[in-house]
């Protein structure tokens, strides 16, 4: 075996490379475009009332705050089991993967083993003269590892390791976002169809009491007491009743259907997913302060983190525009078999035939690249790097600022709905007694059926208002934790992820 060391060809001109080296890095040093700044100014305070003071553990986990049982396990489902869910945790694990790849391809080089082998055969059709060429299978073999590393020398590996993690940093924030807004969705739903379930009930208590209220009219006009179309008015109020409650029974179960298969329980029965026809009332939201949204909300956290990775890239821009160094070893192993003519030995053995050779040699050089025509390129690819940063720092700004009005708007609305609830519960108590009384007295003989049934349609159009505004307040206050961020723990890291903070250096 033999080993030999091969210097790398000398440079044509030592003095002009390096002038060029020289120029590179002056003009490196020379493009430095100004990063961004984000504009993520909010008021010191919102203009809704002020909330309650609740653990923080509260608004990670807004659910709890409800006191519904059957609410909690339907989240708890949902972020288990909902297609959503799931669909968000392979888009995490896909991110992760791929971040897996790309830092194994800056720290390891993707250089193959490479390995050959080929046999020929050669058959003396003519010769003449002397000649000591001889026909017959010739063989060959070799294997080579070359190897190309990249000395880091101005940080280019470095800048590219941070926008890998500040990409998986964004894909996990979008995950986290995923999750809470299906939480918000399977609870609103859920409302839904409780705010049906008690519409149902109200219906079906409307039927029957126009049922009762035409028993009445039939008989007094059968008595002569009151005119027969009084009773077939009764009869109509209560066919439009009956109709009523046929059209929320098939509401109340498309919306069960559509909460079983948003949760992830698709194929169940609907009978498997009762309701009850109350509405409580809202719990209190969590007092925050709006500078607490740039931490708490997935979005903002998302946008931080792309703002980061397309800072990195222009970086990473910029630095192309600086000489690359490599050094390129490498081992190499050959063998060569080919055919030989056969001498006789002293003990008159014929012995020959084939001729066999076996080298190995290994490499050490280094090569260095100055971009010097492709600067006017690289110049137009940090030009549009630069726009792309810029866009990102716009869509950061902007999910700020849309965070800041949907997180506002939601107290403000849901404290409007409290207030709604509160007149129309003592509007609906006086509808209910005025009724009472024109039922008594219809009954008794003392006021007529229109009397009666306009008393009736009061007491159900304020049920109605009460019920779609208690329905309403609800659902404004799940939109309203997951406007302020609610859903995750900022804090907590997701199994298998390494990334905690976003750099953007």
């Amino acid at each position: 075996m033999t080993g030999e060391r091969q210097r790398p060809r000398p440079f044509r001109s030592g003095a002009s490379i390096l002038a060029l080296s020289l120029a590179g890095l002056a003009l490196a040093g020379c493009v430095h475009t100004p990063r961004p700044t984000p504009d993520t100014r909010l008021p010191a305070a919102y203009a809704a009332p002020a909330g309650a003071a609740l653990p923080q553990a509260t608004l990670d986990r807004w659910w709890t705050s409800f006191n519904d049982p059957q609410l909690t396990a339907l989240i708890e489902t949902a972020l288990e089991k909902a297609p959503d869910a799931r669909t968000a945790t392979a888009k995490l694990e896909e991110a992760r993967a791929v971040r897996k790849g790309q830092v194994r391809q800056l720290y390891i080089p993707s250089t193959p083993l490479t390995g050959k082998a080929s046999k020929t055969h050669t058959d003396i059709l003519d010769s003449k003269g002397a000649s000591f060429t001889q026909g017959g299978d010739s063989e060959s073999y070799g294997a080579n590892f070359d190897v190309s590393w990249e000395l880091d020398l101005w940080g280019r590996r470095r800048a590219a390791r941070q926008v890998v993690d500040n990409d998986l940093a964004a894909a996990r924030f979008n995950y986290e976002g995923a999750r809470a807004a299906l939480a918000a969705s399977v609870a609103q739903s859920y409302f839904d169809a409780r705010g049906l379930a008690v519409q149902l009930d109200d219906a079906q208590e409307t039927a029957r009491i126009n049922g009762e209220l035409r028993e009445f009219s039939t008989k007094k006009a059968k008595a002569g007491l009151i005119a027969s179309s009084e009773a077939d008015r009764a009869a109509a109020d209560e066919a439009q009743s009956l109709a009523q409650v046929e059209n929320l029974q098939g509401q109340l179960t498309a919306a069960r259907r559509t909460l079983l298969i948003l949760v992830g329980r698709g194929i169940d029965p609907v009978a498997s997913l009762p309701v009850d026809a109350t509405l409580d009332a809202a719990p209190p939201i969590p007092a925050t302060l709006p500078d607490a949204l740039l931490a708490r909300r997935p979005d903002i956290r998302e946008a931080q983190a792309r703002l980061a990775s397309a800072a990195g890239n222009l970086k990473i821009n910029e630095l192309a525009l600086l000489p690359t160094l490599n050094l390129t070893p490498g081992v190499g192993w050959s063998k060569s078999v080919s055919p030989a003519f056969p001498f006789i030995t002293e003990s008159g053995a014929t012995t020959g035939g084939k001729t066999s050779t076996t080298s190995s040699a290994w490499t050490l050089g280094a090569n260095i690249s100055i971009p010097v025509l492709n600067i006017p390129s690289l110049l137009a690819d940090i030009d549009a790097q630069n726009a792309r940063t810029q866009q990102a720092a716009i869509a950061y700004e902007k999910a700020v600022q849309t965070a800041y009005g949907e997180a506002e708007n939601a107290m403000v609305q849901l404290a409007a709905d409290q207030r709604r609830v509160a007149l129309l519960t003592d509007g609906e108590a006086r509808a209910q007694r005025a009724y009472a009384a024109g039922r008594k007295g219809y009954t008794l003989g003392l006021t007529d059926l229109t009397s009666t049934l306009q008393s009736e349609m009061t007491w159900r159009a304020s049920r109605t208002a009460l019920t779609g505004a208690k329905t309403q307040a609800l659902q404004r206050a799940v939109q309203a934790y997951k406007a302020l961020g609610g859903g995750w723990a900022p804090d907590a890291l997701v199994p298998q992820d390494q990334t905690q903070q976003v750099s953007s250096k």
